[in-house]
C-alpha cells in the first residue's frame, strides 16, 4: 500500500488509489446536516469495504466533537480510526448544496474526503492526514475535484493527481 517516491525525498507516501475504492466515492450527495453526512460516508465505506456502517459513522462524529475537521474552502477532512481496518482506507464526497460545517473559516463544505485508519496506525495515519491536506489545499486540484460530474471521474482525478503531485 505505501511505497517510496522514485526521486522523492525518501519517505514513503500514500497513493491515493491506493486508499480510494471507486466505490467509495459520489457526487452530488445530499445531507441536511455533519451527522447525516457522516452516515453517508459511513454507507459508502460500509459497502466498499466491508466496514460496520453504524460503527463508522460514530467514530467519525465522536472524532469531529473535538474539534471541526473543516479546514476551510468548502472543505473537510473528517478522519477515525476504526479497530476492524487492517489497511487505510478512504471516503470522498462532492456535496450538493453544500453542509454547514463549523469550519474555520465558517464556509459550509461541499467537499469532504473522509480518511479511516486501523487504530494502531499512528504516524502513517497522520503523514496521510497531511497529504490529504496539501492535496485539498492546491486550488487547482479543489476547482478539478468540484468539477467532477460522477464518481468515475472523480476516482480519475483523485488516482491521476498522483503522478501531477511527484514532479
Amino acid at each position: 500500500m505505501v511505497e517510496a517516491r522514485p526521486g522523492g525525498s525518501g519517505l514513503d507516501m500514500v497513493h491515493f488509489n491506493d486508499i480510494l475504492s471507486p466505490k467509495a466515492l459520489a457526487t452530488g450527495l445530499t445531507a441536511n446536516g455533519k451527522k447525516q453526512l457522516f452516515q453517508k460516508i459511513a454507507a459508502l465505506a460500509a459497502d466498499a469495504y466491508g466496514l460496520d456502517a453504524e460503527h463508522v459513522a460514530e467514530a467519525l462524529f465522536e472524532r469531529e466533537k473535538l474539534g471541526s475537521t473543516g479546514f476551510g474552502g468548502g472543505v473537510a477532512i473528517p478522519h477515525a480510526k476504526i479497530a476492524e481496518l487492517q489497511k487505510m482506507c478512504g471516503v470522498v464526497v462532492l456535496l450538493d448544496p453544500p453542509v454547514p460545517f463549523e469550519a474555520v473559516d465558517d464556509s459550509p463544505v461541499d467537499i469532504a474526503f473522509a480518511l479511516l485508519s486501523p487504530v494502531d496506525s499512528g504516524a502513517e495515519h497522520l503523514k496521510t492526514l497531511a497529504r490529504v491536506s496539501r492535496y485539498l489545499r492546491d486550488e487547482n486540484q479543489v476547482t478539478r475535484l468540484r468539477g467532477a460530474g460522477s464518481a468515475e471521474a472523480l476516482h480519475a482525478l483523485l488516482a491521476g493527481g498522483e503522478a501531477r503531485d511527484a514532479a
